[in-house]
C-alpha cells in the first residue's frame, strides 16, 4: 500500500493545483483535448514524455510502448493499438507534429540486440514486437562492426527511431499530410547518462543536441 499511497498523495496535489487553485486549464478542455503534438515514447519509467518536456495536461497526445516503436501499416484484421492511436491523432485531433522519442539503456532494444533473430523464441510477446526494429540491428551489424558493444547498442537505439519514422510514412494519411506540409515528423533521443536530448538532423544524417 505504501507505493500506491505515494500516487494517491500525488493525485491530491494534482487535484488541488488544477481543480482547487485554478480550474481554468481543465475548464478549457471539457469538450475536447487541444493537443497538437503526438509523442510516441517508451514504457520505461525513467522516460515520461510529459515530465521530460515539462508539459501541462493537454499539451501532448502520448502513446507509450516497448521501445517506442511504430509498426508497419498493416490491414490484417488484428489488434493494432499504436496504429489506432496514430489514426485518431492525425485524422481526429489533426496533430501538427509526431515525435518518436527513444532513449539510452532501452530494455526493448537490448532484447532485440540479444535475440537470435526470429523474434519469437525468447518471450511470448516482447521479442516479436521489437523485431519491428530488426532493420536497425542489421544496419548496425553491417556498418559498425568495429565499434564497442556500448556504441552498437546506442546506435541501434537511434536507428530504431529512424525505422519508426520510416514506418510512419507507410500510413497513407500520414504521408499525405507530410507531403502537404501540415504534419512534421521528428526523431528524438533522450540520453539518460548525460541528461541530454538529441534530435535527428536529416541535413547531416545524425543525431545532435537540441539547442
Amino acid at each position: 500500500m505504501a507505493s500506491t499511497q505515494k500516487l494517491i498523495d500525488g493525485f491530491k496535489r494534482f487535484q488541488q493545483q488544477y481543480f482547487g487553485d485554478d480550474r481554468r486549464l481543465y475548464d478549457s478542455m471539457i469538450s475536447g483535448q487541444p493537443a497538437k503534438t503526438m509523442m510516441i515514447a517508451c514504457c520505461d519509467s525513467r522516460v515520461d514524455p510529459a515530465i521530460v518536456t515539462d508539459c501541462d495536461p493537454g499539451d501532448l497526445f502520448i502513446v507509450r510502448n516497448v521501445a517506442n516503436l511504430v509498426p508497419p501499416s498493416e490491414h490484417d484484421g488484428n489488434h493494432h493499438g499504436t496504429s489506432a492511436a496514430l489514426e485518431f491523432a492525425v485524422n481526429g485531433l489533426e496533430v501538427e507534429n509526431i515525435i518518436i522519442m527513444g532513449h539510452a539503456n532501452c530494455g526493448g532494444i537490448n532484447a532485440l540486440w540479444t535475440d537470435g533473430g526470429n523474434g519469437q523464441t525468447q518471450s511470448q510477446f516482447i521479442h516479436k514486437w521489437v523485431s519491428i526494429a530488426k532493420p536497425a540491428k542489421d544496419w548496425v551489424i553491417n556498418n559498425l562492426s568495429d565499434s564497442s558493444p556500448q556504441d552498437k547498442i546506442k546506435a541501434c537505439e537511434q536507428r530504431a527511431i529512424l525505422e519508426s519514422l520510416s514506418n510512419l510514412m507507410g500510413f497513407d494519411w500520414i504521408r499525405q499530410r507530410v507531403e502537404q506540409g501540415s504534419l512534421s515528423l521528428h526523431g528524438w533521443y533522450f540520453d539518460i547518462p548525460t541528461g541530454e536530448l538529441l534530435y535527428f538532423n536529416p541535413q547531416i544524417g545524425a543525431f545532435e543536441p537540441v539547442n
